[in-house]
């Protein structure tokens, strides 16, 4: 009797449906299951086995000695073993919530998990910023793109990009006719309180309004864009930090898959689920504001040189 007898046969069937195609994304599509629960079922064979089926590291998907032995073996056992009727997988047995912060835009790695995860549903939840954190601790949600700061203890994170801010003021304002100004340049202006993100459209409807100014990150801007307002770079204001967070202590298969999904992780290096998350965002260097093609209003005022920066201030 082989000493591969014991094995399901139904397991044997997933296996070598993979070692047969040698491409674990193309195998899980052709065996109806998701490519998770077959990279668990490759590695659940391993564990139980001893030995490497595949192997290890970024390359093609090549079988070891023993991995071909299994397959031999494999072939035998599932041709002498009747068919069994296909069952479709429970409908919403596997799914991922994954929150997102006003200003976050998702749809790339919602195009991306569909390719790869066709069968395991992912639910993208709009967040308000000021639940962010509460939806990420209550479970309500199982991760959360965010932007910082937040509480870190308990929560694993990875960083994703930082964001230039900018200053929203009336089209026909002053600042309009430069690509970049500093925070000096709006030490005069009526600046709108604008720390609340979640009410960025209210800040926006009081900009157009009484003729004011906000700094908002750049997505905000973009998000509440009016034809009555513009935004241009604010070069010495600090940037936000978005990130993708998560509890540490539901740390599941699926909430690694979509890691490697943001990271940009080929779809070949991720049949096997990473195993460490980084507990704190990495500093990356800023952004470099792009150069004012004008001199800001400030310094062309001092300079005397414009007929349209002066008679601004003092309102």
């Amino acid at each position: 009797m082989s000493r591969f007898e014991s094995i399901e046969v139904q397991r044997l069937r997933w296996f070598a449906g993979v070692a047969e195609e040698l491409h674990f994304a193309r195998a899980a599509k052709a065996l109806g299951i998701s490519r998770q629960r077959l990279s668990r079922t490759v590695i659940e064979l391993e564990q139980e086995l001893g030995a490497k089926l595949f192997v290890p590291g970024d390359g093609p998907t090549e079988l070891t000695d023993e991995g071909r032995e299994l397959l031999e073996a494999a072939r035998e056992i599932i041709a002498r073993t009747p068919e069994p009727r296909p069952a479709a997988e429970s409908a919403g047995a596997e799914r991922l919530r994954v929150g997102f912060v006003p200003g976050v835009t998702v749809t790339k790695w919602e195009r991306i998990w569909g390719e790869r995860f066709a069968d395991i549903g992912l639910d993208l939840i709009p967040v308000p910023m000021k639940e962010q954190e509460s939806a990420l601790r209550t479970g309500a949600i199982d991760m959360c793109f965010v932007r910082l700061p937040i509480d870190r203890d308990g929560l694993s994170a990875i960083p994703l990009y930082r964001e230039v801010p900018v200053v929203v003021v009336p089209k026909d304002h002053p600042v309009a006719a430069f690509d970049a100004v500093a925070t000096a340049d709006l030490a005069d202006e009526r600046m709108q309180d604008a720390s609340d993100l979640d009410d960025a459209a209210m800040t926006m409807e009081l900009v157009a309004a009484v003729s004011g100014a906000a700094i908002v990150p750049h997505s905000i801007a973009r998000l509440h864009h009016r034809k009555d307002l513009v935004y241009r770079t604010v070069t010495d204001a600090p940037e936000t930090e978005v990130v993708l967070a998560w509890p540490v202590a539901r740390t599941t298969e699926l909430v690694e898959e979509f890691v490697g999904v943001v990271r940009g992780r080929s779809e070949r290096s991720t049949r096997t689920p990473t195993r460490s998350a980084d507990t704190k965002p990495k500093k990356q260097p800023a952004k470099k504001p792009q150069p004012a093609k004008k001199q800001p209003p400030a310094a062309r005022g001092r300079s005397g040189g414009a007929k349209h920066a002066g008679k601004r201030r003092g309102r």
